[in-house]
């Protein structure tokens, strides 16, 4: 039960997640080369805040992991 709540909470505490920190999340992510996670946080805030500064951020971002995943693809 005690686990239980902890997720509940965890999960109710990511909903609520401000384009800050859903940003800082998807950059620390993008350093740590976790790909797939960073682009779906970033197109989490374009979804949820698309007029946000952070979501103008994010489009570049999103360009950016595209250009290295094919030059990663075109390398093998």
């Amino acid at each position: 039960m005690k686990r239980l709540c902890c997720l509940l909470f965890l999960l109710l505490a990511a909903c609520g997640s401000s384009p800050e920190e859903l940003f800082q999340t998807a950059e620390l992510e993008l350093l740590q080369t976790n790909y797939p996670h960073a682009t779906e946080l970033y197109q989490e805030i374009i979804a949820k805040h698309p007029n946000s500064e952070f979501a103008t951020t994010a489009r570049i971002r999103l360009k950016e992991i595209k250009a290295k995943e094919e030059k990663s693809a075109a390398g093998k």
